[in-house]
């Protein structure tokens, strides 16, 4: 969404599934009796007449006064109302958006039924085709006016990345029943009204492409100066990715629209100034589909995985910087796999981006958890010839340890107590990982050196935590809700 100020901020607007009109093939005309039957051999009789009788003019003027009306207020019924070019621009983006949705409904109707209806009527009544041209040209071309002129205005209007779902579906329903209004505006004296529904065909083109590219600077622009709490998936990460999502249901007529830029020789490669990139191999010898659609999820990814590098850097904390970015990357891997983007990126593009969730994984599970494990090595607690347990200095290093162990494994608990997983696939894998490495060797290191402390005093100061309390801990980790009771255990 945008701010009074123009700039850009991006929430989780397009989370969850986007209702988006199912494609349909455009239909022929579907022709209605406008008057009844038995009243049309009269009206004929009476053209015949008047025209016969040189009143010709006076004859289509007195039907058109007639007729015109009709047909704008059955318009009107529609949904269909008269706005300026600075109406639109002042609109709400919700009213805007479902005065688009009334202008769809009601062009289809228009073009499919009242128009072809209209037309049939002028030409049962008027014998010469000139004459009936020339009537329908009349009543019918400020209705089919009003519907380009609202197209242009939102066409020329100020560009959203929120709008253009909606233009690009007046754009399918303009090129679908682009035929049709040729059809029944093909008379002589129509060849404006062709031109210029053609023209606004362009315009809404345009503005798609446009705004599009606009999407991609919108990416690269948006930079923060404070770290996201908890290194959670950020909001540009799930604006991107669900934006992606609900663009792909458009992928035929975005290539249609990115590629006449390219049949025109219009575009310009990604370095040399614009967004639109031409199709380019993966860099493990795989092709990717030749579409322009392709190419540019490929490019929008890359925009944002670099974005997320830099806000990654924000965070003082290289684990946490490991964190928040194996957070991200999963979603955007989830999103791939879970909706129409795969079908854009190659194999070789998603086993890299796995391999790169797995590295920062790693990279995170090694750097904030090492130091804990180094608490367990068993340097310093052993003396005597044979490897015997001395009640001396050792004991005194192994209490050290335990308590090192106990202090170490809180701090880092108590550090990664706000951080927060909303995956719950990669948080029971994150969970499982921390386990099966601190566990393990937590068990060992019990196992071989409880009974020399158990008889100490306060031993459970030193003895604080059990196996399973540390299995219990840690599988309450990166949770929001347990944030709490993993405070009050520490307290």
């Amino acid at each position: 969404m945008e701010t009074k100020t123009g700039q850009v901020m991006f929430t989780d607007s397009f989370e969850g599934e986007q209702e988006v009109p199912s494609k349909r093939p455009p239909l022929g005309p579907l022709f209605i009796d406008l008057l009844p039957s038995e009243v049309i051999p009269t009206l004929m009789n009476i053209a015949v007449c008047m025209v016969q009788s040189g009143y010709e003019m006076e004859c289509c003027q007195a039907y058109i006064q007639v007729r015109k009306p009709i047909l704008e207020e059955s318009v009107s019924r529609l949904g269909m109302e008269r706005f300026s070019i600075d109406d639109l621009q002042k609109m709400p983006r919700e009213i805007l958006e479902a005065e688009i949705l009334r202008w769809m409904k009601a062009l289809s109707v228009s073009v499919r039924i009242l128009f072809p209806s209209e037309k049939q009527l002028c030409e049962k009544i008027f014998a010469n085709r000139s004459l009936s041209e020339n009537c329908f040209e009349q009543i019918g071309r400020g209705s089919m006016a009003q519907f380009l002129d609202f197209a242009e205005a939102v066409a020329i209007g100020r560009r959203s990345v929120e709008k253009l779902p909606r233009i690009l579906e007046m754009y399918e329903s303009l090129r679908d029943l682009l035929d049709n209004i040729e059809s029944i505006f093909s008379g002589a004296s129509c060849s404006k009204l062709r031109r210029e529904a053609s023209s606004v065909l362009c315009r809404l083109g345009e503005s798609a492409r446009g705004t599009f590219i606009e999407f991609a600077t919108l990416i690269r622009k948006n930079t923060s100066r404070n770290a996201l709490p908890g290194g959670t998936v950020h909001p540009l990460t799930r604006y991107v990715m669900n934006y992606l999502r609900l663009l792909l249901c458009f992928t035929n007529t975005l290539n249609e629209i990115l590629g006449n830029r390219r049949e025109n020789n219009c575009f310009m490669r990604a370095d040399e100034g614009t967004n639109i990139r031409v199709p380019h191999d993966d860099g493990e010898g795989e092709h990717q589909d030749e579409s322009l659609i392709s190419t540019q999820v490929v490019h929008l990814i890359e925009l944002l995985e670099i974005n997320l590098d830099g806000k990654a850097d924000l965070y003082r904390d290289s684990n946490l910087r490991n964190f928040f970015l194996m957070n991200n990357f999963q979603y955007i891997v989830q999103k791939v796999k879970d909706s129409e983007i795969c079908r854009q990126l190659s194999d070789g593009w998603m086993r890299r981006h796995m391999g790169k969730v797995r590295q920062f994984h790693k990279s995170y599970l090694i750097g904030a958890w090492q130091k804990v494990i180094a608490c367990l090595r068993d340097d310093g607690t052993h003396s005597g010839s044979e490897g015997g347990f001395s009640r001396g200095s050792s004991k005194s290093v192994l209490k050290d340890k335990f308590k090192q162990f106990n202090d170490t494994f809180e701090e880092v608990v108590k550090t990664q107590q706000s951080w927060i997983v909303s995956d719950p696939h990669l948080r029971a894998d994150l969970r499982i990982s921390i386990v099966e490495l601190v566990v393990p060797a937590y068990r060992a290191f019990l196992t071989r050196y409880r009974s020399h402390l158990e008889s100490e005093k306060n031993s459970d100061r030193v003895l604080k935590y059990s196996v399973e309390d540390l299995e219990c801990i840690l599988n309450d980790l990166f949770e929001e809700g347990s944030i709490s009771h993993r405070r009050s255990s520490f307290s």
